[in-house]
């Protein structure tokens, strides 16, 4: 009798399963594989934990989580495997825990086609296994890759989730027809912002309108919630939406690494005319020359005030900076900000609101007995690039004095 509790771990990717017709490395030959070995051997099986379509390349799997969780707390000491590519395929990785880890925590690892048994045998050859098995997963990402750009060369959709407004051909999963539904919506987005609505009053119509999200939308959900300004400009600046086909727009930064990066311009493989489109050509590029000007103006007003830049301090005689607390705005010595714990100078805090509003009023008296020609007060004003036509209207908006018709 022995005093093993083992672990007995089984992976299947999904290529793994689309690949191999024989079962040989089905999750339920793996099971049965392990069993047999324990079995006959006298383990005792704590648990078994299966990953089922995840690959060897990344070691965050919730139950390979749960094993090294329950070495932790030390509830196994052993592991066994049908063979090391089932326990994984990143080299770097499958060396740390097979040399370091696995030994630090007195756990026995069992790689039964391998004929590995760490208690009993160094085998020489197992970090080179580990390379192949690596060097395989690499190989395979490059042909999947490979396969996939031919594909989007071709203009075929070879996306995950259809972008909202289209559905995978029934005859052709990758060929995008419209879903009328969704259709229906997107058209509206589309006109409501040629409308002049901006994309947060597309978010409040829609929701005002009852109009579900695209996920409450494809998940059959009744459930009403509001649209997310980042899903609205999605929409309004996909150019799929107008027949043509847009890929590889973002990429995985390895085969061990799923996180993904954005794609340079030129590596865009872009088809023309590939479907039904929902919105015309010219229109769509109406609308993104709308985006960027109303992009410009939002950063303009949100990034700078009036005053921005322009005030100083009366004792140090460097910059006044602005500070936003508990969502006013206050003025601050940026001496002080910076030296505070120096006491150089002191924080000359005010309400800069209060300030403006006195300085934009003695303004208003200035200009109003100053006979001046319109036109050079407009564009003096701008010269000073305040932002907006709101601005303007400041200076203006007192009792006009003989020179303003």
């Amino acid at each position: 009798m022995n005093n093993y509790n083992a672990a007995l771990y089984i992976r299947l990717s999904k290529e793994d399963e689309n690949k191999i017709k024989t079962n040989s490395e089905s999750v339920e030959n793996q099971i049965n594989m392990l069993n047999e070995y324990a079995s006959k051997n006298n383990y005792h099986i704590y648990d078994t934990y299966i990953d089922d379509g995840f690959t060897g390349t990344n070691f965050n799997r919730p139950s390979f989580n749960r094993l090294i969780s329950d070495i932790e707390n030390k509830k196994i000491n052993m592991i066994i495997v049908k063979d090391l590519s089932r326990f994984g395929r990143d080299y770097i990785l499958t060396g740390y825990y097979l040399e370091m880890f696995f030994p630090s925590k007195n756990i026995r690892f069992i790689s039964i086609l391998d004929n590995y048994d760490s208690i009993n045998n160094i085998n020489e050859y197992l970090p080179f296994k580990s390379i192949i098995n690596d060097m395989y997963s690499r190989d395979n990402s490059k042909k999947i890759k490979a396969a996939l750009r031919i594909k989007q060369q071709m203009g075929k959709w070879v996306g995950g989730c259809t972008p909202f407004g289209y559905i995978q051909d029934s005859n052709d999963k990758n060929h995008l027809v419209i879903n009328k539904e969704e259709y229906v919506i997107v058209k509206e987005i589309f006109s409501l912002f040629l409308k002049g609505y901006s994309i947060n009053k597309i978010s409040d119509y829609l929701y005002d309108n009852k109009i579900t999200t695209p996920k409450e939308f494809r998940l059959g959900s009744n459930v009403i919630k509001r649209w997310s300004t980042t899903t609205i400009k999605t929409i309004l600046t996909n150019e799929l939406y107008t027949g043509d086909l847009v890929q590889n727009r973002r990429s995985r930064i390895n085969y061990k690494i799923r996180k993904v990066r954005k794609n340079d311009l030129k590596e865009w493989i872009i088809i023309k005319n590939t479907h039904e489109k929902i919105i015309d050509k010219n229109v769509f590029l109406r609308i993104q020359d709308l985006l960027k000007i109303k992009n410009t103006i939002r950063k303009n007003n949100t990034n700078e005030k009036l005053l921005s830049g322009i005030l100083k301090c009366y004792e140090c005689k460097k910059r006044i900076v602005l500070q936003k607390i508990n969502n006013k705005i206050y003025t601050i010595c940026n001496t002080y900000k910076k030296f505070s714990k120096k006491n150089i100078c002191t924080t000359h805090s005010n309400n800069y609101l209060e300030i403006e509003k006195i300085i934009i009023n003695k303004l208003k008296d200035i200009i109003g007995n100053i006979d001046v020609d319109r036109e050079l007060v407009i564009m003096l004003i701008n010269r000073v690039e305040l932002h907006s036509d709101k601005s303007i209207d400041i200076f203006f908006n007192f009792k006009k004095p003989s020179f303003i018709p």
